[in-house]
């Protein structure tokens, strides 16, 4: 069974900064997984955030773009979001999500809160 584990979320102030990482216990095939980001927060629509293919091509929500960047060591079979100037509408359950042909696995996310 493929475990995705997330980390890195926290308590930001507004402008600030946060990566985070999702580490997948899946080895040599994970170069092969689109690896992805989605948020939800409180009463509203999982959406997603980011997505990085297995070519390293990537796509952002039009909320996102400019200020976050999705990567992946696909040595470490981790994918990262690095999210900048942070504002209070990011605050969201952060999720990480692996998939490759019929084959889709999320993780249990981690929470992000901007205020001040």
């Amino acid at each position: 069974q493929v475990q995705l584990v997330e980390s890195g979320g926290g308590l930001v102030r507004p402008g600030g900064s946060l990566r985070l990482s999702c580490a997948a216990s899946i080895s040599t095939l994970f170069s092969m997984y689109t690896m992805s980001w989605y948020r939800q927060a409180p009463g509203k629509q999982r959406e997603l955030v980011a997505r990085i293919t297995s070519g390293s091509s990537t796509k952002y929500g039009d909320s996102v773009k400019g200020r976050f960047t999705i990567s992946r060591d696909n040595a470490k079979s981790t994918v990262y979001l690095q999210m900048d100037s942070l504002k209070p509408e990011d605050t969201a359950m952060y999720y990480c999500s692996a998939a490759w042909v019929n084959y889709d696995y999320w993780g249990q996310g981690t929470q992000v809160t901007v205020s001040s």
